[in-house]
């Protein structure tokens, strides 16, 4: 009689008893899968179970917002600068600590990169070198840090580098820096070398901040006296455009008449006075490529000098702002304003108009304003501890024509990018409810010509 057959045996793991499968033959195929997935469904319920979730679990993209998260501090800040090339920011408060910020538009993109306590007083300054290795910065304390831009660490420090508190400061180029203190001394500094280049002092001036023209043959400050004005000092700023003539310093002076000054770096002596102002001059910034100096007021008026012309003033107008503590070009006939009623206006110079505004800190007055490398943000600090972010594109792409339809005295400012509020919204019932219509209607009206 013939043997039994050769079983066949099916590839893969062995199986349990046929009594497993009610009674099919452990040597059938299919058999053999139906267990194999009922003993994977065993094993892995976990893995399993997330498949299964897989397409309600799936992370949504990043959300891209039109500028970076605002940055919220401890104190406010009152210092801030831009990286020349790279999305960094630079921040000193008044508690003396430094920070350096990575942003994005991205969101939770934007964290700190690193921060620095090494000043003991307030940082009133803080700037890039041209290169972007190191971070310059400047204290109530007296004294001039020098920080590395990618770990934070501390590669200087100069201690008591004048006999009051600094306030200001400038990098001339990768070697030399400026300094201004409280009682209006200015210090020219070489890295390389210990002591100071060169000393200036004139009068008792409180030097509020310093710029230099591209072509490095100017440099400005604003300063104020400290007899004249009671604490506390209100925030001072100085920027600059164009190529213009060299060794002169040009200065505003808060001394309680309004006056704008320019000072001979090269022969180390001051040369002339503009005649006074009704308001104290605060700020003042070169526009047109240098053909006029614009200069903001404690009275919320821009003052107008013609460059070959600095006796008298050649044109003002008035904001309708509280006062104009800070401004920043945008382009040559653009510029950003910052003032104690928390508003940044755009406004544009020749024809002299306030065309909307850019942001706001929610009535907190605005401290520093600064221009990103790339010209597409502007930030901004206020007393409300924040650091915010402003979308130029809208402003750099408005024309301002040289004609302009009348319009509602006190009507409010059109927002310019998505974050601004306008100022019929920010000064709600400040005003009277039936000025309301009226006032769109005529922004309307304006709209059209800006």
């Amino acid at each position: 009689m013939p043997g039994p057959l050769p079983r066949k045996r099916c590839p893969g793991p062995l199986l349990p008893p046929s009594d497993w499968f009610l009674g099919l033959p452990t040597n059938c195929c299919a058999a053999r899968i139906l267990w194999f997935m009922d003993r994977t469904c065993e094993e892995r319920p976990a893995e399993d179970g997330r498949d299964e979730e897989d397409p309600d679990s799936t992370e949504a993209p990043a959300r891209i917002r039109d500028t970076p998260e605002d940055i919220v501090l401890d104190a406010p800040a009152s210092g801030l600068a831009f990286h020349p090339a790279r999305d960094l920011l630079a921040a000193g408060d008044v508690d003396g600590d430094v920070f350096v910020f990575s942003y994005s538009c991205q969101e939770g993109e934007t964290k700190e990169h690193w921060s620095s306590g090494h000043h003991l007083k307030s940082c009133r300054a803080v700037v890039f070198s041209e290169d972007g290795q190191k971070l310059v910065t400047v204290s109530k304390d007296k004294a001039i840090h020098f920080l590395d831009v990618e770990l934070g660490r501390l590669q200087r420090r100069i201690s008591k580098a004048h006999s009051a508190p600094i306030n200001s400061l400038l990098l001339v180029d990768e070697n030399v820096l400026a300094t201004g203190d409280d009682t209006g001394g200015i210090r020219l500094w070489d890295q390389r070398k210990e002591g100071p280049l060169m000393d200036m002092r004139q009068h008792e001036e409180y030097i509020a901040d310093m710029a230099l023209d591209p072509g490095k043959k100017l440099l400005l400050t604003a300063r104020y006296s400290l007899k004249a004005a009671s604490p506390p000092f209100p925030v001072l700023n100085v920027s600059l455009g164009g190529y213009l003539q060299p060794s002169l310093l040009l200065c505003s002076l808060y001394s309680g008449d309004g006056c704008l000054g320019v000072f001979n770096i090269r022969r180390r002596r001051f040369e002339l006075l503009s005649e006074p102002q009704s308001g104290d001059l605060t700020s003042v910034t070169l526009m047109k490529c240098g053909k006029k100096v614009a200069c903001g007021s404690s009275e919320g008026t821009i003052y107008l000098f013609n460059w070959d012309g600095f006796g008298a003033t050649s044109d003002r107008f008035a904001l309708r702002a509280e006062s104009i503590d800070c401004m920043v070009p945008v382009t040559e006939s653009l510029l950003c304003t910052g003032s104690t009623d928390g508003v940044i206006r755009a406004v544009n110079i020749l024809p002299n108009r306030v065309v909307g505004s850019v942001g706001q800190h929610a009535r907190e007055p605005v401290e520093k304003l600064a221009l990103s490398h790339c010209g597409r943000f502007l930030a901004s600090s206020g007393h409300d501890q924040r650091l915010k972010f402003w979308d130029m594109a809208q402003l750099r792409a408005l024309v301002v024509d040289d004609y302009r339809r009348r319009k509602k005295k006190g009507g409010p400012l059109r927002a310019l990018s998505s974050k601004a509020w306008s100022t019929d919204d920010f000064f709600a019932g400040l005003r009277e409810e039936g000025e309301d219509a009226t006032a769109q209607e005529e922004e309307e009206t304006e709209d059209d010509s800006d």
